[in-house]
């Protein structure tokens, strides 16, 4: 049997600054049709900034919809039609200060498939060499520090929640142990 489902119809509900949501009506593969509801987000980027002696550098930020602080990994969303290269190189200077002598790109993720189309670019940034941090208007975090090791360690006690930055660890970890 084929898995793909057809849109049928659509109907945009809601323009925002970063989404847009609607409703779809789809063709199941047994001809049966059902509600699709999707989100969609212009994708976004992520990044690992590692120094040579192993420490890296993270972010802590309030995210609104959960109430809370997070640690995340450096992180923000393409512009529409951008490229997610220069995109990270951005993120990661905006946030931090730093600027990348070395960018490996580690694929990306699709965070909530089931509903969202948002997909996360991941890279490792190394050679790093310190500037000016100029955050957006409307951004507030502070920067962290720590070994690479420890966030592992808080990666894998579930201390560390937010899944781009789950996966982007757990990538360069298989990347540098190999």
């Amino acid at each position: 049997m084929e898995l793909i489902e057809e849109k049928l119809k659509t109907l945009t509900s809601y323009h925002g600054v970063i989404v847009n949501v609607r409703l779809d009506e789809a063709r199941l593969p047994d001809g049966s049709t059902a509600k699709r509801e999707v989100v969609e987000h212009p994708g976004g980027v992520t990044v690992l900034p590692l120094e040579a002696d192993g420490t890296v550098w993270c972010v802590r930020q309030y995210r609104y919809p959960l109430h809370s602080l997070l640690l995340e990994l450096p992180a923000g969303k393409l512009d529409p039609g951008e490229d997610h290269r220069p995109a990270a190189l951005r993120e990661l200077s905006e946030e931090t200060g730093l600027e990348a002598g070395e960018l490996t790109y580690l694929g990306h993720i699709y965070a909530s498939p089931g509903f969202c189309d948002e997909a996360l670019h991941m890279y490792l940034a190394r050679d790093l060499t310190r500037a000016r941090q100029h955050l957006d208007e409307d951004e507030f975090l502070d920067v962290v520090t720590m070994p690479f090791d420890t966030l592992v360690e808080q990666v894998m006690s579930g201390e560390i929640t937010d899944a781009k930055t789950v996966a982007t660890v757990l990538k360069v970890k298989t990347l540098l142990g190999r």
